[in-house]
């Protein structure tokens, strides 16, 4: 059994989609990145590399490239489980957590978890994602941005 971390952050600006696990979520902001900035999804793709020792999402997926400009995070976490499985790993679970203090998450969470893992290959159940906000505490509390952490275990 190996484990891996991930953690992302994007900062809420006008302008933007807010893309999450997937999901387009309607709300007055999205999250800023090159990518589609799906924090959740870029967070999960950093624990899956982590376990497999394989780097992280930046290695992989450079901001400088001009391809990634815009592109759906689903893409990019389809290209990390070809990855793994060319490494001969199997994703045991994985659990992540959304941090934002708006918009609400629970309508949503169902869906997240079916995109994540219908991508993977793996069972629904294997995929945990939970939300909390920081009761107004810091810069997720203060609607500036929103943040997410996944750990992931994988096997050979």
């Amino acid at each position: 059994m190996r484990v891996g971390i991930g953690y992302d952050v994007h900062k809420l600006v006008n302008g933007r989609k807010l893309i999450l696990g997937g999901v387009h979520i309607p709300y007055e902001k999205g999250l800023l990145g090159h990518s589609d900035a799906d924090v959740l999804i870029h967070a999960i793709m950093d624990s899956i590399l982590g376990a497999s020792a394989l780097g992280d999402i930046g290695k992989h997926f450079p901001d400088t490239k001009e391809e990634y400009n815009g592109i759906d995070s689903l893409k990019l976490l389809k290209e990390v489980s070809k990855l793994i499985m060319e490494k001969n790993f199997k994703i045991v679970n994985i659990d992540s957590i959304i941090i934002a203090q708006s918009p609400k998450m629970a309508p949503y969470i169902e869906t997240m978890k079916a995109n994540i893992s219908n991508i993977l290959g793996i069972h629904a159940n294997q995929v945990n994602i939970k939300a909390t906000t920081e009761e107004g505490l810091g810069f997720t509390g203060r609607r500036e941005g929103i943040a997410a952490q996944s750990i992931c275990m994988i096997e050979e």
